[in-house]
């Protein structure tokens, strides 16, 4: 299983003091006290920041999260913002929806309040602008109320392909998607999205 990239401060520090204890177990036993929800807690981490490759689904725009779609909604410029849920049991690693050019990657400070509220749009997030065959795409990332930390792995310039790996949202989390004008939203509010697999529009 790969590990994600970014995740090396919370799981080496983890992984470290597993080992340490465990070790310790050998003097004492109690130092099983400590080894034991270590051990576990090492092995959430390492679930947390799996990163398993995929194979690429077929489609103009795919879903860059793994998730649920939390919301659908229709923006006053024509655009349709697809909202994905991530929840701590997801993959939070995340992949560009198209392939094409990253033309910004802009962080915003703000909240932390849970990412399902309504008011999650104030978070902290990472605002992505792709130049597509379908024009500029806009993908938000949104920090929730536990993930204090995104990490892009691209910058302004870069040429991605379609369901890429573009960066990581540490713990429970949304991603948007706006899709331009004239394209139609092939995901229902409560379907179950994989990042680089689902498709998010229909022909």
């Amino acid at each position: 299983m790969t590990i994600a990239r970014g995740a090396t401060p919370w799981f080496v520090p983890t992984l470290a003091t597993a080992a340490v204890t465990t070790a310790l177990t050998r003097r004492s036993g109690k130092w099983a006290l400590a080894a034991v929800p270590a051990c576990a807690l090492s092995a959430g981490m390492l679930w947390f920041f799996r990163d398993p490759e995929r194979e690429i689904g077929a489609g103009r725009v795919i879903s860059p999260a793994d998730g649920v779609v939390q919301s659908i909604d229709e923006w006053p410029d024509g655009r349709t913002r697809v909202a994905i849920f991530m929840s701590p049991l997801n993959v939070h690693v995340n992949r560009a929806p198209l392939p094409g050019t990253v033309t910004s990657v802009e962080h915003i400070a703000g909240g932390f309040v849970p990412a399902f509220n309504k008011d999650s749009d104030r978070n902290e997030r990472v605002v992505w602008h792709f130049d597509t065959e379908l024009g500029d795409i806009e993908m938000v990332q949104i920090a929730g109320a536990v993930a204090r930390r995104i990490v892009p792995y691209m910058d302004a310039g870069t040429k991605v392909e379609q369901g890429e790996r573009v960066g990581l949202i540490r713990f429970g989390s949304r991603v948007d998607t706006y899709l331009p004008a004239g394209v139609e939203v092939g995901v229902t509010v409560g379907q179950k999205t994989t990042a680089g697999v689902t498709r998010l529009d229909r022909d």
